[in-house]
């Protein structure tokens, strides 16, 4: 949100205080407590009248630094999120020159007097900082010349609110500085001169809208930010004040970390310590996912034709994934199998796990109001109400469906419920769709704020069904396949890219957001391949398919076609053959990686500057990635299979091919459909497994390790069983063997 009118001006209508000097700085129990007025006082007369701002410093956790500006600090405030919190830690002192705030490596350091400087400091070296005119209060007339950033299907009143009182701070962006992450934003990966807001909305992957909004950034100096709000959240990244980096909220808080790095794995590390840490996800979960699509036409033939014709082209599935229709058309959820459809779901599920497979389900959380649920969920209270006592109802969707309410406990066990049945009759997983389209014109019942539980909303319906999962499942056999979320939706992985179209560009925003995403603390991803609106034509489905197959977890699924590939063509057999061959055979490896993720939050798909953040030349790369510390992928987004990709120094070896390349440039290939640029990073040892039929193996038994050049010394490599056996091997990288 802009409140400027260029660097002289604000906008009309628009009345900003600013923090104009540090006018007392209090230094007590590791917590520093500055009086900020808004103007520079040079008499005591000018004390008077006079609104000041209250900032307070303290650190939850080594290595960060939480700073609260307040306005009125008696006003409520709606909360932020749930974080880890050991504090305060660290030292408070007052200094010659005003006060200081040290944590880890991290220190923050308050100028006295005017002007106003609040300096983030590594080493002695200033990393960030605020200074004039950046932390500040703003009020707004009724008719004041700003963009309120209403998104997210404003059609059906559910914008943002208005609002009419703002705290903003901007902290300063340095020369040649990048900025990244926000969450899963399907722009350009570097964020420099974006407007952007956090508010989830069920936009598609090609608008400005998010389905997965977080208000964390990354910084290429070496520290992020993380405000600390659930609700709206406006960030101006260089493009109103290009000097620095905007964040506002509304109301009279705002609260944000500061987090230390000094290297990008760090500062994500020090954010994952904060918001949560991924689970370890089950090794099955890495296969491939079958789905039947959105609104074709199916039933249990339809569906044994696929799984079969899939296991007699040698085509390994791993979870069968049931869409919407499983249930009756304006019932959902109703959580009952369509008996039209489906009239022995019982013997049905049996049978699909006869054949070694596991079911997921689509579920939401909205009850439409022809579901028999939906009169018992409003009778006792458990979908959200309008202030008037009436349900909240719309019809986008499902025909006047209601929400349910997770804040009321009563609710959220109701929904739990239902969803046990379903787990005891056999299903294994969900995908946990939609969570987007919250409505602000309502009451929760534990009386939360609206605009706060609009992004929030996601975490606690994803994390009432992953604590169903956990319950009934155990901790490592858990995972979802869901949307929406914000900060800390990273503990419920896992997470798809929601609606592409299919087609190349569509193919390409999909993988930016799924590495902005990855700068925004979240280790798994997934996407449709193939694209979700549409049909792709054969070669989109080929391409799509190696991109699909080299991400973290993969699933066929679309909307009104099916997506096995037979219907596109036979090489595209041979296509799938070839992928989801090559990723059982990675599964030692992958593996492993998610298992660093759960004990470091360093995501399995990595964005070029996470791993080289030392060479200048990855720091905009968005059309590739490192899948683990050692693979380098450059999907193919061409009909013609020309890809251009930049290889970091060294001596790259193509996983396929075995071609050795040196790299610290930039190199155009032609690839056949069955090829992609897939090299193994100098001196990677690669654990390498012995079956390509299943994802769920002993990968110790006929393990070997597949040692490339340009390393050298020993590499220590550790792989652990899905069953939990774990072992370490020193490998000599001398002993090359491609």
């Amino acid at each position: 949100m802009k409140f400027t009118d260029g660097y002289w001006q604000v906008r009309p209508g628009v009345t900003a205080l600013y923090a104009q000097e540090a006018h007392d700085v209090e230094a007590t129990d590791a917590v520093l407590r500055v009086t900020a007025p808004t103007a520079v006082i040079r008499g005591r007369g000018d004390t008077l009248n006079r609104p000041v701002l209250t900032v307070t410093l303290s650190s939850p956790v080594e290595g960060v630094v939480r700073v609260r500006i307040a306005h009125h600090e008696g006003r409520a405030w709606h909360g932020g999120f749930a974080v880890a919190d050991e504090g305060p830690v660290g030292s408070a002192s007052l200094t010659e020159g005003g006060g200081m705030l040290s944590t880890g490596p991290l220190t923050a350091r308050i100028a006295d007097g005017a002007p106003w400087d609040l300096s983030f400091e590594v080493d002695g070296e200033r990393i960030t900082g605020s200074g004039p005119r950046a932390a500040g209060y703003l009020r707004l007339d009724p008719d004041a010349a700003v963009d309120h950033g209403v998104i997210g299907n404003d059609r059906a009143d559910n914008g943002i609110p208005r609002e009419s009182t703002f705290i903003h701070e901007q902290l300063d962006l340095g020369v040649g500085e990048l900025v990244y992450g926000l969450g899963e934003r399907f722009g350009p990966l570097v964020k420099n001169g974006q407007s952007i807001e956090i508010w989830n909305a069920d936009g598609g992957t090609s608008s400005e809208q998010a389905y997965k909004s977080v208000p964390f950034y990354l910084s290429s100096r070496g520290y992020g930010v993380l405000v600390n709000d659930p609700g709206h959240v406006s960030f101006e990244v260089g493009s109103e004040a290009v000097e620095r980096v905007q964040f506002s909220v509304p109301g009279e808080v705002l609260e944000y970390f500061v987090i230390a790095g000094p290297t990008p794995k760090d500062v994500l590390s020090r954010y994952t310590a904060l918001t949560g840490r991924p689970p370890v996800v089950p090794a099955w979960s890495y296969g491939l996912w079958l789905s039947t699509s959105f609104t074709t036409d199916y039933d249990e033939a339809t569906v044994t034709s696929f799984i079969d014709e899939m296991a007699r082209r040698e085509l390994p599935v791993s979870v069968f994934h049931f869409d919407c229709f499983w249930m009756r058309e304006f019932n959902w959820c109703d959580f009952e199998w369509d008996p039209r459809v489906f009239p022995d779901p019982d013997g049905m599920l049996a049978r699909l796990h006869a054949k070694d497979l596991r079911v997921c389900v689509w579920i939401n959380p909205y009850i439409a109001q022809r579901s028999p649920l939906f009169a018992r969920a409003a009778e006792q209270g458990f979908l959200v109400k309008r202030a008037d006592g009436s349900v909240w109802q719309w019809d986008l969707w499902q025909a006047g469906m209601g929400l349910v309410d997770f804040t009321n406990p009563d609710a959220a066990a109701w929904y739990q419920s239902q969803l046990r049945a379903l787990l005891d009759q056999g299903v294994d997983c969900f995908k946990t769709d939609f969570g987007e389209r919250i409505p602000t014109d309502v009451v929760w019942a534990d009386g939360s704020d609206p605009a706060r539980m609009h992004n929030l909303y996601a975490q606690l319906y994803n994390r009432a069904v992953h604590d169903v999962l956990v319950d009934a499942r155990g901790e490592g056999d858990a995972v979802l396949f869901a949307r929406s979320a914000t900060a800390g939706g990273q503990t419920m992985p896992v997470h798809w890219g929601g609606d592409s179209t299919s087609t190349f560009p569509s193919m390409a925003e999909t993988l930016r957001g799924g590495l902005s995403l990855a700068l925004s603390g979240f280790a798994h991803w997934s996407h449709d391949i193939g694209g979700f609106e549409g049909t792709p034509d054969a070669g989109v489905y080929k391409r799509w398919t190696a991109f699909g197959l080299l991400s973290s977890h993969s699933r066929f699924h679309g909307s009104q076609s099916y997506r096995v590939p037979w219907q596109f063509d036979e090489e595209a057999v041979e296509v799938t053959r070839v992928f989801t061959h090559l990723k059982m055979r990675l599964m030692p490896y992958l593996y492993q990686q998610g298992i660093e993720a759960s004990r470091t939050g360093i995501p399995l798909m990595r964005p070029m500057v996470l791993e080289f953040p030392d060479d200048p030349a990855t720091g905009h790369l968005d059309r590739q990635y490192m899948l683990g510390p050692d693979l380098l992928v450059a999907p193919v987004f061409s009909a013609t299979g020309d890809v251009s990709f930049y290889l970091p120094a060294g001596e790259w070896t193509h996983l396929l091919s075995g071609e050795v390349v040196t790299g610290g440039a930039w190199r155009t290939e032609r690839h056949g459909f069955d090829s992609l640029p897939l090299y193994a990073r100098p001196g990677a040892v690669l654990p390498w497994g012995a079956r390509d039929d299943r994802p769920d193996y002993d990968y110790l038994d006929g393990l070997r390790m597949r040692v490339f050049r340009g390393g050298t010394g020993t590499a220590t490599v550790t792989v652990t069983t899905p069953d939990g056996r774990v072992e370490t091997f020193d490998i000599d990288r001398a002993e090359v063997t491609g």
